[in-house]
């Protein structure tokens, strides 16, 4: 089916200042044209103008102008410069430049796509996308030919989002690669792309995607008037987009997911999310998103209802183990050594005897040394950034012991406080927890559980006010919705979700038919309740 027609953004006030004039219309004299591109683009090496003047009395005299490197050398060969040059039609003596331009647009040209443009403004981006430029001596207008076709990484597994069983192909830097994988897999005429340009200096393509009768239409039109509204001169990665659009900028959480894999992005289209696709980067982004959304995979679709239930709720554990396990161990180790077992106070007593640092100072000092370690591992070679941080981590917390600077349980809490944050399946909300940790860690220093109980209502009331383009971001739980509760801390099977859940701002639709679950072969012939048996048909 036809894409909706690309949309450019419109400055309307504040304009970032550069260096593009005013529009300016071609000329009737192809040198001068030639000479105001030269004016604009400079001299650079890799801009190609290819003369051609034909045998024709008058003569046909053409530019071609492309950028190598941007086109498909091919395609620029054969479909436009072979194709013009050993036409025998425009070498006849008969035809006009009118003629020729119309002759070369609707038959000659053997590209896909093929655009008439009477201004610099309008050819300018055409050439940067690829395009291959058709200058007429004579004429105040040219002819773009789709001649795209730089070189491009190719699909490969993700690298930020593991997979064990599903779909082993992630998104790319192509713009276009992205949309044709989200088409591939929503096979429907409801499947809805809008392109967006945005970035002056860059030219960003960005791709808005949704399903049209699932998302909700007031989202639609907060996130184009969002969008609409960016005015920046550069556009390099989805989180430029995220940060100019997303909702409660003050906030630690995030309100936009992003995910490298289709097959998420497909699910949550199909929950009624919109997805936009950056050209640039292989990180997409999906909105409106809640808390929920978070600490759930594409893979607890993929496996059994019941593990998929219990690793979800190993997930919500884990996050309040990253954010609480440090705090928790200071506050008690400081202020409420009443609540420890005998035992196992004097076992941590024995452990500190030595320790000269009280327990918040030796757990900042452990925590940032494992966030040292961790960054350490991302940012060195892959061949040895993880043997420096596993090495790092144990030659370090066994050093720190037996100086020691650090007890033994200090390092248990910490180790396994940085383990539970790697369980949570989405890297944003687990960088939040981070942040949040050290502030939780301060407080429960300085007030105890009564810093660390009240901090967490705060939290909470700051969660509950947060929106996500309209949407609360603790629904279905605040407000509560009881029925849209079947995918939130469990996961009931999938014949049971019959309903797709509704937002404030969407609409409940049926996602697949009713009374689905299986039966015996036995209890099949058995009518339902829901479905009477025909009249006239004996028992089974």
């Amino acid at each position: 089916m036809p894409q909706e027609p690309k949309k450019s953004r419109q400055t309307t006030k504040d304009p970032v200042e550069t260096s593009v004039p005013a529009p300016l219309p071609l000329k009737l004299s192809l040198e001068d044209n030639l000479q105001e591109f030269s004016r604009r683009i400079g001299s650079s090496s890799d801009i190609v103008i290819r003369h051609y003047k034909s045998e024709a009395k008058p003569p046909l005299t053409l530019a071609f102008i492309y950028i190598d490197g941007l086109v498909n050398a091919d395609t620029v060969n054969q479909a436009v410069l072979q194709s013009l040059m050993e036409n025998s039609t425009l070498n006849g003596d008969s035809i006009t430049t009118e003629a020729a331009f119309n002759l070369i647009k609707e038959h000659i040209l053997p590209v896909g796509g093929v655009k008439e443009a009477r201004t610099l403004e309008v050819l300018l981006p055409l050439l940067f996308d690829g395009y291959t430029l058709i200058l007429f001596e004579g004429l105040q207008v040219a002819l773009a030919a789709d001649t795209s076709g730089w070189e491009k990484r190719s699909i490969n597994e993700p690298t930020s989002q593991g997979v064990i069983r599903g779909p082993k192909e992630g998104f790319t830097e192509s713009l276009r690669t992205g949309t044709a994988m989200l088409r591939r897999r929503l096979k429907t005429a409801d499947l809805r792309i809008e392109e967006y340009t945005i970035g002056q200096r860059t030219g960003t393509g960005i791709a808005l995607v949704y399903l049209k009768g699932l998302a909700s239409e007031q989202v639609l039109t907060e996130i184009r008037r969002r969008l609409n509204a960016i005015n920046t001169d550069a556009i390099l990665e989805s989180n430029y987009i995220e940060e100019f659009i997303q909702d409660g900028g003050l906030t630690p959480f995030p309100t936009i997911q992003n995910t490298e894999r289709p097959d998420a992005m497909a699910g949550g289209i199909l929950e009624g999310q919109v997805g936009i696709v950056i050209d640039g980067t292989p990180f997409a982004l999906l909105a409106p998103s809640t808390f929920f959304n978070f600490f759930q995979s594409s893979e607890d679709y993929y496996q059994r209802y019941d593990i998929s239930s219990f690793l979800r709720l190993i997930r919500y554990g884990a996050f309040f183990v990253s954010m609480l396990l440090p705090a928790l161990y200071i506050a008690v180790t400081t202020f409420h050594q009443e609540m420890l077992p005998t035992t196992l106070l004097i076992s941590l007593a024995a452990q500190r005897e030595g320790v000269p640092l009280p327990a918040f100072a030796e757990a900042l000092l452990m925590e940032l040394t494992f966030d040292v370690l961790r960054e350490a591992g991302v940012r060195m070679p892959r061949t040895i950034g993880p043997a420096i941080s596993i090495v790092g981590a144990l030659v370090l917390g066994q050093a720190a012991v037996q100086a020691g600077l650090v007890s033994a349980a200090m390092v248990i809490v910490v180790s396994f406080t940085a383990i539970s944050n790697f369980v949570i399946p989405s890297l944003a909300i687990a960088n939040s927890i981070r942040l949040i940790r050290f502030v939780m860690m301060f407080i429960a220093a300085s007030l105890g559980l009564f810093g660390i109980m009240s901090f967490l209502m705060v939290l909470l009331i700051h969660m509950a006010g947060l929106r996500s383009f309209g949407v609360p971001y603790l629904s279905p739980v605040a407000p509560m919705i009881p029925r849209y509760l079947k995918d939130i801390f469990i996961r009931v099977p999938l014949w049971g979700m019959n309903m797709r859940p509704k937002t404030n701002l969407g609409k409940e639709t049926r996602r697949q038919s009713p009374h689905q679950k299986p039966q015996p072969a036995e209890d099949a012939a058995k009518p339902s309740p829901a479905q009477p048996k025909p009249q006239g048909e004996g028992p089974a």
